[in-house]
């Protein structure tokens, strides 16, 4: 192919029979394979028709729509960059992602018009549009007037295709620069990986400004010819009455959680399902156990970010080339995919042991670029061989499985001993009437640092602050031990449903000053 677009990989794979459902939403509508086509063609056209510079982004901050999955594959197809913005995001934040990237074009819902275009003109931006989640908006009314037939723009496997703002939950987002190749390379492995067959159907329940949902999902089943059953907000109950048509779910944690709360759920409702996938938060223990009695399915944890996209997964079979990666096992992230290179290192920066904790380095075809005009920050966080640091601490097993055991930037260092604070939850969200725990490092005159735990109860049980450090004391060594313990109803999370632990640094910062 002489071309990396990767739009047109994903073109090249939409079935023979174009006038096939490629979209179901839950409002009833059907777009066809043929309406994806077309519609990508007249938005992409659109996009060509303003002049803009080689390498343009698009920054987009829309409610979930299908028009709004067009509009990205309408970049890629154009040849520009797309930028996701998180529909959270509120003035401050969207000033500092369009100061910093520049885009030529901004996309935006109707309601957010007035102080999002004010930003967008006052930092340079050429053209402000609108897209609403009812198919309205001056996008669909502009892109109406052109053709439907375009050329996808020739691009290199290295060629920028998008830039994903990391979420920022320690410091200033940064912008990843993601190429058409790292993310062809994915969505390819994925397929090959997670045995994506014909007739295979997704329920698309995640948001699209997120590496999880817009292209996990959304490459892993276009790649494929696969129908979507798209949900525009996620509704338990619905997503469970999917599940007869369907194959394939993937959610975050939380997805799953709200799930097992319905009596709906249960094995003559997923037996049509092939394959439940989860990650962008750690999935506990409980929740895998609990999902398996239910429905009779093991829940496939897998293991990315938005500068690598997926890089580790449990395995989908007993595939004979992977014949001793056979079994999903809860609390692990299985494997480095196929392609993928990684190691465990510590401090020193030296390779460590099978079961030792340390900093979790990576390499292959879907590692990012770098950073947004970042050559400083981008050198540093790259070893000189070429590995990326992740900044996520784990482990690997005998096995070969890997555990997430933290961030870095969560690690506690008390009395110059080091705490990860993942292993200290593990064993609070074990005990008795603990639905969630958060634990998090706080200055301390003595230690420099201590942990202090953040525990939600289970609906109806009571748990004690003073119980809980009690049982940690008979099971962790002592410097370890959180030294504050508080009971709250809820903890504060991101959009993925990311625990934000650095606000909880921030409320408990003064606790021993």
């Amino acid at each position: 192919m002489s071309s990396h677009n990767l739009f047109s990989a994903l073109r090249a794979a939409f079935p023979s029979d174009l006038d096939a459902t490629a979209v179901q939403t839950d409002e009833g509508l059907h777009y066809s394979w043929r309406d994806l086509d077309r519609a990508t063609a007249m938005m992409a056209n659109l996009l060509q028709s303003l002049d803009l510079p080689e390498g343009s982004r698009v920054a987009v901050q829309v409610e979930k729509s299908v028009e709004a999955m067009m509009l990205y594959l309408a970049t890629l197809r154009a040849g520009y960059v797309f930028l996701p913005l998180n529909t959270a995001y509120q003035s401050a934040e969207i000033e500092y992602f369009i100061g910093n990237a520049e885009p030529a074009v901004v996309v935006c819902s109707g309601a957010n018009f007035g102080w999002v275009s004010k930003i967008a003109f006052k930092a340079g931006t050429q053209h402000v549009f609108t897209l609403n989640d009812d198919r309205t908006g001056s996008w669909l009314d502009r892109a109406a007037h052109h053709s439907d037939q375009h050329q996808a723009a020739p691009r290199q496997a290295d060629d920028l295709a998008a830039i994903l703002y990391t979420s920022g939950t320690t410091g200033r987002s940064k912008g990843a620069m993601l190429t058409h190749g790292n993310m062809l390379s994915n969505a390819l492995t994925l397929q090959d990986y997670w045995g994506w067959k014909r007739g295979d159907v997704l329920i698309h329940a995640l948001p699209i400004f997120h590496v999880h949902g817009l292209f996990v999902a959304i490459h892993g089943a276009l790649i494929n010819g696969s129908k979507m059953i798209w949900m525009a907000k996620f509704d338990p109950k619905r997503a469970i009455g999917y599940m007869s048509e369907a194959t394939v779910f993937m959610g975050v944690p939380t997805l799953y959680v709200r799930m097992l709360a319905e009596p709906a759920l249960t094995k003559a409702a997923v037996k049509n399902m092939r394959l439940f996938i989860a990650g962008s938060a750690p999935l506990l223990i409980e929740t895998f156990a609990e999902w398996q009695t239910r429905t009779g399915h093991t829940i496939l944890e897998r293991y990315g970010m938005s500068e690598t996209a997926m890089l580790t997964s449990n395995p989908y079979s007993a595939d004979k080339r992977y014949a001793k990666q056979s079994e999903r096992r809860g609390g692990t992230v299985g494997f480095p995919l196929p392609g993928v290179s990684l190691r465990v290192r510590g401090d020193d920066g030296q390779d460590l042991p099978v079961g030792e904790i340390g900093g979790i380095q990576v390499k292959g075809p879907n590692v990012f670029k770098g950073y947004w005009r970042m050559p400083e920050k981008t050198a540093e966080e790259f070893t000189a061989d070429g590995f990326f640091k992740t900044g996520d601490v784990g482990k690997v097993d005998e096995r070969g499985y890997v555990t997430i055991v933290g961030r870095s930037k969560d690690l506690i260092i008390s009395g110059g001993y080091n705490v990860y604070p993942a292993e200290i939850e593990g064993y609070i969200n074990e005990m008795k009437g603990v639905a969630e725990s958060a634990v998090v490092g706080v200055p301390h005159s003595d230690f420099g640092e201590v942990g202090v735990a953040v525990v939600i109860a289970k609906a109806g049980a009571t748990v004690l602050p003073d119980a809980i450090i009690a049982e940690l004391k008979a099971k962790l060594a002592n410097f370890k031990i959180p030294k504050k313990c508080f009971v709250v109803t809820e903890l504060p999370r991101n959009t993925m449903s990311k625990v934000q632990k650095n606000l909880l640094r921030d409320q408990y910062k003064n606790l021993f000053a």
